[in-house]
């Protein structure tokens, strides 16, 4: 992935909308050879308020209907904005919070379109099968017409051999081109069988799930830097699983270093192989930091998301999960749905803990657009400045009430802050 394309996707998101900082840090003054440092930590949250029957948007609630904690810790709502059927229908800018005594900050800009929403298409082919290139095609057919709408920002990126890069644009017109991009790379559950092991499990696998996660991290690093407009990250994937087919395997492993002949390849049933025997300890505990790693980065993207205010909208183009193809014969029926549902549970994941859902198991992907249309275009934006008492403490957790009954809240439970700037040496 270039470089510069990051460049481009930042310049077009700062250009379409006003840019508060969140979580950024003055520059030093220095007075009488002493430095002082101040920070202002705006923290922006969208919430969905759903009647808790008939799961029907409530749309008139004001500013004084919501209390929000932060630590349990009563916040000031500093700005309070609708959204409703995709347009803002109030004023979001948040008001002026009193400066630290010396302090002179400039004056905030009003943001000068606040229309449409910003989605971002994550398409993550590394983790898709060929076989499902023409599924793929269709579901971001379905997207544009049903998700992208006039007035909405819109981009697409892809991890591996596809190679799309859309920048941030406006323009409907590009994505027949974007489609005809649009190719699986995954891996088969055979090459997985057969790819090369090393003691933290297989090499391929690693590198994959770390380029994915590298990828969508750096998209919504960009994405931080806006804070009232709704960010909607579509992640395409098939899911991860970090330590596929462990038995299959092993016994292909076994079957490969046998010096007995009637277990060669091709020649003996591979199931026969009992996966305990071939077991090494040592190995398998490397492989439990391998996927120890990977998870870490999972969370990393999680909280980053979290932190840019993003929701993450999972889908899973396998649809409903069936049994492997009939020339898969390295690997069990059971093995491949336990492979699939460990998987599908990564995405959930990724969406549950991001205030998405995850599109897995199911083959109409038609009525989960319009779920996600709904909950991008119907939700109300609160936004505060942080006053934990503990400012050193990295994760915070958010509660949001509304004085009336019978509501169901959908939004992002926590954040974490961003790590520390590095000393200047």
């Amino acid at each position: 992935m270039s470089s510069k394309w990051w460049v481009r996707l930042a310049v077009t998101i700062a250009a379409s909308t006003i840019v508060w900082a969140q979580g950024t840090q003055a520059p030093p003054t220095p007075q009488q050879g002493t430095r002082f440092t101040t920070s202002i930590d705006f923290v922006s949250k969208d919430v969905t308020v759903r009647d808790a029957k008939t799961k029907q948007f409530l749309p008139d609630l004001k500013r004084e209907d919501f209390t929000l904690l932060e630590d349990g810790v009563p916040q000031k709502i500093e700005s309070f904005a609708l959204s409703h059927g995709g347009r803002l229908l109030s004023d979001i800018t948040p008001a002026a919070v009193a400066p630290p005594a010396g302090i002179i900050l400039p004056a905030v800009r009003p943001p000068a379109d606040t229309s449409g929403r910003i989605i971002l298409i994550f398409i993550d082919d590394l983790h898709i099968e060929f076989k499902l290139t023409s599924r793929m095609r269709q579901l971001m057919k379905k997207i544009s017409d049903q998700l992208i709408h006039e007035g909405d920002l819109y981009g697409v990126v892809s991890t591996g051999y596809s190679s799309i890069a859309q920048d941030m644009t406006y323009d409907r017109k590009r994505i027949p081109e974007i489609i005809s991009k649009i190719s699986g790379a995954g891996l088969k559950p055979s090459d997985l069988v057969r790819a090369a092991s090393t003691a933290d499990g297989p090499a391929e696998v690693k590198y994959r799930a770390n380029t994915a996660f590298s990828t969508a991290y750096d998209v919504l690093k960009n994405f931080s830097q806006i804070t009232n407009r709704r960010k909607i990250f579509i992640y395409m994937s098939s899911g991860y699983d970090f330590n596929p087919f462990p038995d299959a395997r092993k016994r292909f492993d076994a079957q490969q270093n046998s010096m007995n002949g009637s277990t060669d390849l091709g020649q003996a049933d591979p199931n026969q192989v009992d996966p305990s025997l071939l077991s090494n300890p040592f190995e398998e505990q490397n492989n439990e930091f391998h996927q120890a790693d990977l998870v870490r980065e999972l969370a990393e993207l999680t909280r980053q998301a979290n932190r840019a205010n993003v929701t993450i909208y999972t889908i899973d183009p396998r649809g409903l999960a069936g049994g492997p193809d009939l020339d898969e014969t390295d690997v069990s029926t059971s093995e491949y749905m336990d492979n699939v549902r460990t998987s599908q549970d990564t995405l959930r994941v990724i969406a549950e803990l991001t205030g998405g859902f995850a599109v897995v198991n199911q083959n109409d992907f038609d009525k989960a657009l319009k779920r996600i249309d709904a909950e991008a275009s119907d939700y109300y934006i609160l936004g505060y400045y942080s006053n934990n008492p503990d400012p050193l403490k990295r994760r915070r957790m958010i509660e949001i009430r509304v004085n009336r009954p019978g509501v169901e809240l959908t939004y992002t439970k926590e954040y974490t802050l961003k790590p520390p700037p590095k000393a200047i040496k």
